[in-house]
């Protein structure tokens, strides 16, 4: 009797030819496989919980609603030509009423994986239990309280599953301020109403789940994100402005003028709590609404060990036959912007650029999955040049590898009476001296975590603000000094520390006696002395360009150039083309590892 097998030995192992399809069911429905599909990788992401009321008294707003529960797995065992029910937890309802906690989101969804809905945020009532935040996927924000009832955070990851489906939410605080807390967030606790003065809790951030599935994905794979907590109309006591909503979906807590923003449909962000009204006649206003969930689900290509040859030879006709995949580490900085220029005449120094996005797995982050034998363009973003006379500079380019893009520098604000504004990017532009401006703003488009930082403010009295790093943000100028670019973040993926992605210095007026704002740690370039071009920031390390010495047509420096590195174990070989571009192999204690460093764009293949 011949072998079932083809005559090859061995144990039959389970095969999955899922052709990688993917499915974005942003409403309840059903989901059938593919014939051969028998693993998936798969998030459920649950309702938002709606953001707590406030009151027409002398308490503070309500707190952010929790973000849904986040779950994933990365290789989900499934059956093929099956249907699959889905269920799309809703968000819960915003409230308006002191007496009211935002409503809790419903739950999500697919096979045994159920993630929790966000939980509600507690309101503004004086001395009582509804100023506490429920429990949920990620908990809910306390509202303000009057003592003695605290006005605690809800608990997250409720009830327990591993690993957590989210976190708590922040805790309000009691008088004479009243501050309302954050709801939690899939990646961080929801910020109590004490983090910040004159501001209430923010919500906590979400997770980015994007390495799982194929781009495009909605909300660029960002979610669950917790509400912020609602603000208070200034009065005896004291007002304060309402938190930020959490990346990945979060809304704001209320404005003076308007409700509290729900969080962003098929996200699971948490609503923005309510804002107080106080001792007015005004009426309070209403939480926002809890963001619908969301599940994603990709049938995977995948196979090990021995299977029939006849399998096979049907798998390989129909293109469906699974290649080797690996899992690797990466780090990804896009091109430095260049720094704001000057001109004769007016005194204000140029603002530093900004660095370019710094996004990275190494260590201990989520890995990105490339294919054997594929070839893949490699992005190293240029640094943008330096502003010129009167001109902002300008920011740098996108670093990219396969679904990972870390976007280019901020420009910087050019310096004078007539200046313009620093640009947004990977991290923000400083803000011009003389005119006073803001830096641009950083981590934008938002990714979690964080790929940069804000570019820090010009002075009234010329000095040219700080360009935004990956680990901090850029200085604010003070006098008639140059700020400091904000310092980048070391990391060792290639077996030594080295600092990357700083910011662009700020560059002097003509009382200035110094050499311009230091840039940041990590290549950013030094602003200029009064009429002085600003320095360039380092190659290959996304640095900003210093901003220019203000009284003179003098040129802002131009942004560092990117970089791109991938990292994986011993087993694995890169091919990188063209030859400027190395693949290395570490020394002990590394173990052997690969390196492919592109310091140009190229092509990468692993085998």
């Amino acid at each position: 009797m011949g072998s079932p097998n083809g005559g090859i030995i061995g144990v039959v192992n389970p095969t999955s030819f899922g052709k990688c399809t993917q499915t974005v069911t942003t409403a309840s429905g059903t989901l059938t496989t593919q014939p051969g599909t028998r693993s998936v990788a798969v998030v459920v992401v649950a309702g938002g919980g709606g953001g707590g009321g406030a009151f027409q008294n002398c308490n503070g707003g309500g707190g952010g609603g929790g973000a849904g529960g986040l779950r994933t797995n990365s290789s989900f065992s499934v059956c093929g030509a099956t249907a699959y029910p889905i269920t799309v937890g809703a968000g819960g309802a915003g409230k308006i009423s002191n007496a009211c906690q935002g409503g809790d989101g419903t739950s999500s969804i697919f096979s045994t994986i159920t993630a929790t809905g966000g939980g509600g945020s507690g309101t503004s009532k004086c001395n009582s239990p509804v100023n506490q935040g429920r429990p949920g996927g990620s908990g809910g924000g306390g509202g303000a309280a009057s003592a003695p009832l605290p006005a605690t955070g809800g608990t997250g990851n409720t009830p327990p599953v591993s690993p957590p489906q989210g976190n708590p939410g922040g805790d309000g605080t009691t008088g004479p301020l009243f501050r309302s807390a954050g709801g939690g967030g899939a990646g961080a606790s929801g910020q109590p109403g004490s983090t910040t003065p004159g501001k209430a809790g923010d919500g906590g951030a979400g997770s980015d789940v994007s390495p799982l599935f194929t781009a495009p994905i909605p909300n660029s794979g960002v979610y669950a994100g917790g509400g912020g907590g609602g603000g208070r109309t200034p009065a005896p006591g004291g007002g304060y402005t309402p938190g930020a909503g959490g990346t990945g979906g979060g809304g704001a807590g209320s404005s003076p003028a308007a409700a509290g923003v729900s969080g962003t449909a098929n996200t699971g962000g948490g609503g923005g709590g309510g804002r107080a009204n106080v001792c007015t006649p005004s009426p309070a206003v209403s939480g926002g609404t809890g963001g619908s969930g969301i599940v994603i689900v990709k049938e995977l290509n995948k196979a090990s060990g021995s299977w029939p040859m006849r399998a096979q030879f049907q798998a390989k006709k129909s293109g469906t036959w699974p290649v080797a995949t690996y899992d690797l580490d990466y780090l990804v900085v896009a091109g430095g912007a260049g720094g704001g220029g000057a001109n004769l005449g007016c005194s204000g120094g140029g603002g530093g650029g900004g660095a370019g996005g710094h996004r990275t797995s190494f260590p201990g982050g989520t890995k990105i999955t490339l294919a054997s034998g594929t070839s893949y363009p490699i992005t190293v973003g240029g640094g943008g040049g330096g502003g010129g006379a009167q001109t902002v500079g300008t920011s740098g380019s996108n670093s990219v590898l396969s679904t990972i893009t870390s976007t280019g520098g901020g420009g910087g604000s050019r310096g004078g009476q007539v200046a313009g504004n620093a640009a947004s990017g990977g991290s923000g532009g400083g803000g011009a001296g003389n005119s006073n401006l803001s830096g641009g703003t950083g981590n934008s488009p938002p990714t979690s975590p964080s790929q940069g930082n804000d570019g820090g403010t010009g002075d009234s009295n010329d000095g040219g603000g700080g360009g935004g790093g990956a680990g901090a943000v850029g200085s604010t100028a003070t006098d008639n000094e140059g700020a400091a670019g904000g310092a980048g973040v070391a990391n060792s993926i290639t077996g030594c520390s080295v600092t990357r992605a700083g910011g662009g210095g700020g560059g002097d007026d003509q009382l200035g006696v110094g050499p311009g704002g230091s840039g940041g740690s990590g290549g950013g370039g030094t602003g200029g002395a009064s009429a002085t071009n600003g320095s360039a920031g380092t190659v290959n390390t996304g640095g900003g360009g210093g901003g220019a010495g203000g009284n003179a047509n003098t040129s802002g420096g131009s942004g560092g150039s990117g970089i791109v590195i991938v990292r994986g174990p011993s087993s694995v070989t890169f091919a990188v083309s063209p030859g400027t571009n190395t693949a290395t192999t570490l020394p002990a204690p590394a173990g052997g590892c690969k390196v492919a460093t592109f310091t140009v764009s190229g092509n990468l293949t692993v085998s």
